[in-house]
């Protein structure tokens, strides 16, 4: 891929995006008999955020478009202190085998519903 194509994929979300920053982690739990599965996080945005899931990865066949899911993100404060926020969110794509992806890798893109 061409940078102006990277360039036009960019362009193409609805807000911009920034490395996670203070967030490095995700978990998402959809209840018996799944278990936990913790992942990193690539981008987030104001609404959203891009999750990074292992191609392969059980919980894959699980998730789709469009399905609401709880979430917990991990973060830590100025302090170095792990801080979690628990949100509501919709998935709004699961993109596979794209050359710009990490390589193994999927990225699933939520938009953040409501925070508790």
């Amino acid at each position: 891929m061409s940078e102006h194509d990277k360039l036009t994929q960019r362009e193409r979300r609805s807000e911009p995006r920034i490395e996670a920053g203070p967030f490095h982690s995700v978990e998402i739990n959809l209840g018996p008999p799944l278990p936990i599965y913790q992942f990193g996080l690539r981008d987030i945005s104001g609404k959203g955020m891009c999750i990074l899931v292992r191609e392969g990865s059980p919980i894959l066949s699980h998730l789709e478009k469009g399905r609401i899911i709880d979430i917990k993100c991990y973060s830590m404060d100025e302090f170095k202190a792990n801080k979690t926020r628990i949100m509501k969110a919709e998935i709004r794509h699961i993109t596979r085998g794209e050359e710009w992806q990490p390589i193994g890798c999927c990225l699933v893109g939520v938009r953040i519903l409501e925070e508790y």
